[in-house]
């Protein structure tokens, strides 16, 4: 009878701590951003995201996430297709270098980019001669951020791959249909919520990239300063408002991220439940 009755607070208890968990780890952080952000009113607010530099920060985070992001949706899907429908030697290889980005740190990815490409590096010279530079400019930030970018697309397309199967597309190969037609007509159409998910998460994780990018940056404002660099250098330089401001921005684009992220899983549940 003890068991019984104590196990009945097993949940309640189990709940308690999820939620405080949850308190002191995200929501109080959160509201503590929030309140620095807008404790003095919102005219701080929008003096500090008027600033040049806020917004030359906005403008490349921008920049390198609609660079990146393509670039690595037509990577995953095509890395997909292939590790879906082709068994050859080395596919699980090339499944684990896929998942490289998880579980190397950013901050070693940004490095390795630099010993590759930095003036020192091992192509540093020849790009040099030729007037490219890769490192604390513009397409280091992009590398650093693809790297980091890379698996999220491919990851979420592969298992729908897998589970629409190929009956589909050999039908309408047999039909007539060209490759493009059963790409567009047939496989697009039944992967594009696993595909728009892998995009959405691609995207939030360029935009808020924080430790690839700084090693390879330079991290100037104004010129080689994302957002999440901006937020950094504007609290060392006790610029709290603007930090916080920025913070506030980033949170922002991370709540619009988890809506859009819920209403594409509601939905393909909705789809796969009919």
């Amino acid at each position: 009878m003890l068991n019984i009755q104590s196990s009945k607070y097993v949940p309640s208890v189990l709940i308690f701590v999820a939620i405080s968990y949850l308190l002191l780890v995200l929501f109080i952080p959160a509201i503590a951003a929030f309140y620095e952000a807008f404790h003095r009113g919102v005219e701080p607010f929008l003096l500090v995201i008027s600033q040049t530099i806020f917004l030359a920060a906005i403008k490349l985070t921008l920049i390198i996430a609609l660079i990146a992001v393509p670039l690595n949706t037509i990577f995953g899907l095509c890395a997909a297709w292939v590790l879906a429908r082709k068994r050859f030697k080395g596919r699980t290889l090339l499944m684990s270098l896929i998942d490289l980005p998880f579980s190397v740190s950013p901050v070693v990815a940004g490095l390795m980019l630099v010993l590759v490409y930095g003036r020192n590096g091992w192509f540093g010279s020849v790009l040099e001669q030729i007037g490219i530079q890769i490192i604390f400019a513009l397409p280091g930030m992009v590398l650093a951020t693809i790297f980091v970018t890379l698996p999220f697309v491919a990851r979420e397309v592969i298992p729908v791959l897998e589970e629409m199967g190929s009956d589909q597309e050999e039908a309408a190969r047999t039909l007539g249909a060209t490759d493009w037609q059963i790409f567009w007509r047939v496989t697009l159409p039944n992967i594009r919520w696993g595909l728009l998910y892998g995009v959405l998460l691609s995207n939030a994780r360029a935009m808020g990239e924080f430790g690839a990018v700084a090693v390879v940056s330079g991290s100037i404002l104004g010129r080689t300063a994302t957002l999440p660099i901006f937020v950094e250098l504007a609290y060392k330089n006790y610029q709290t408002e603007a930090a916080f401001g920025a913070a506030v921005i980033l949170a922002g684009l991370a709540l619009i991220t988890l809506i859009f992220k819920e209403i594409l899983e509601r939905y393909t549940h909705r789809k796969t439940s009919h």
